[in-house]
């Protein structure tokens, strides 16, 4: 990703109207990264089916900002675990790259998710024990990168969140902020075609994730594919398109 080479972000693009898309695939401009159509996550409780995801149709286009917004419960973050294959629709179909997700072995999944998804969540998820730079290699260590290739990989994406002057510092020696940061740098490592950032400023102080959105900006600005979760107005606000969802429903796109 050209971000993590250059070491450099810059600003995110504008926003476009509201429209209601109630029925139809939802499309926001350049080469397809993903499609969804016809998609229903239906659990089994007791004696009746939660329907957590409704008929949902949507499209990603590659180098898009998408914010995934709406109230607890609303099927924000089961849409999040279907696109970063962590979960499975209970039918309908999901493509990426032009791949149907659903007809990939658990192993041909789990190489998509490590080699074209990077992940950042609410609570960081960073290993206690490692320094900054421990944490950013781990999925290199897991994809077999060697040791050398991480250290150098590593320290070009903490340098490119603006973290070099941390490098060796562990988890309890960072703020919240620059936590978030590591965890950001560990989700771009391996450039993935896509990260999605689930609540990413939810434990964060205001100022902290000012910073943390305007990072998100630039490397969108630089290429980067970004979905965002996320329940507060202000936050989906910063980015260049957005779904609302309503009880598993899509209903209005920005």
């Amino acid at each position: 990703m050209s971000s993590i080479r250059s070491g450099t972000y810059r600003a995110a693009g504008e926003k476009s109207e509201i429209r209601n898309p109630k029925s139809e695939i939802l499309s926001f401009g350049r080469q397809r990264m993903i499609a969804l159509r016809d998609l229903w996550r239906t659990y089994h409780v007791g004696d009746s089916d939660v329907h957590a995801l409704r008929d949902v149709a949507l499209e990603i286009e590659r180098g898009d900002y998408l914010a995934v917004m709406g109230p607890s419960g609303s099927g924000k973050s089961t849409l999040l675990n279907i696109l970063g294959c962590l979960d499975r629709p209970t039918s309908g179909s999901y493509s990426f790259g032009g791949r149907d997700v659903g007809l990939l072995s658990d192993a041909e999944r789990t190489r998509l998710r490590q080699s074209e998804i990077g992940f950042v969540f609410q609570f960081f998820h960073l290993l206690p024990r490692l320094t900054a730079q421990g944490n950013v290699e781990l999925p290199m260590l897991f994809a077999g990168v060697s040791r050398t290739e991480r250290r150098q990989r590593a320290a070009r994406a903490l340098g490119a969140v603006g973290l070099s002057d941390r490098v060796h510092h562990r988890p309890d020696q960072l703020s919240g902020g620059q936590r978030q940061r590591v965890a950001i740098a560990r989700a771009v490592v391996m450039e993935p075609g896509l990260l999605l950032a689930d609540e990413p400023t939810g434990n964060l102080d205001r100022a902290a994730a000012v910073e943390v959105m305007e990072l998100l900006g630039s490397m969108n600005a630089d290429g980067q594919t970004v979905v965002l979760v996320t329940h507060d107005p202000e936050v989906g606000s910063k980015a260049r398109s957005a779904v609302r969802m309503d009880d598993g429903e899509i209903v209005e796109k920005r």
